[in-house]
């Protein structure tokens, strides 16, 4: 192999044993072994684990933040709900890479890794912004849209432990809990309202925002 096909297959490599396992439970000599070559040869291309880890999280963060991108057609409750599937997908795939990222793994404090993160959470925020048509949105609004990506990665953590709510049902809880944020803002900020009506105007009455308001409502019947 050249040496950036050898690279990019060290970190497909490590990619999936991390992604199975938490990283520090994984060996620079198992990676070699998966790799069908010499432990030696691994610290040809990499100095360390830490660095092999940091290239794989940059992968893995590409394609995480690639989840969020969705065409801007349709009503915006069935665009999320997309979105909370593919982001559900790649939770499932990369289940103990993905816990240990946000939970702190080998790399937990380095620089490069604290920018994957953000570099995520600010990929998603600016495609959320994106699917609602705002480009400079008031305070309300970007509080709303990051406290709710902050809530995804948490209910996403939570439920790789035990997974005791099946998944579907929490892809649809989170954007009617987006869709919950959203109407809590607008009660205190009318641009955000405006916005609001407007979300609302576009939603079908079978979409996931018309069905939680048929949640609510039996609750006051």
């Amino acid at each position: 192999m050249g040496v950036e096909e050898r690279r990019q297959q060290l970190i497909g490599v490590a990619l999936d044993l991390f992604s199975r396992r938490s990283p520090d439970e994984v060996s620079i000599d198992e990676i070699a072994s998966a790799a069908g070559i010499s432990r030696p040869l691994v610290y040809h291309y990499f100095p360390g684990k830490l660095s092999l880890y940091e290239a794989a999280l940059q992968r893995a963060s590409d394609d995480l933040a690639a989840r969020f991108v969705e065409p801007r057609e349709g009503p915006l409750g069935a665009r999320l709900l997309r979105v909370m599937g593919r982001y559900f997908d790649f939770v499932d795939e990369h289940g103990p890479g993905f816990s240990a990222l946000m939970r702190g793994g080998p790399a937990v404090g380095s620089s490069t890794t604290n920018a994957l993160v953000d570099s995520v959470r600010q990929a998603a925020y600016v495609q959320i912004l994106s699917h609602l048509d705002v480009t400079e949105p008031p305070a309300r609004l970007e509080l709303v849209v990051r406290s709710w990506i902050s809530l995804a990665e948490s209910t996403a953590l939570l439920w790789l432990d035990g997974r005791r709510i099946p998944r579907a049902e929490l892809e649809a809880q989170l954007v009617h809990d987006f869709a919950a944020l959203l109407a809590v803002s607008a009660a205190y900020d009318e641009e955000t309202g405006a916005l609001l009506r407007r979300v609302i105007a576009d939603e079908p009455a079978d979409g996931p925002f018309a069905d939680l308001v048929g949640r609510l409502t039996g609750f006051m019947d």
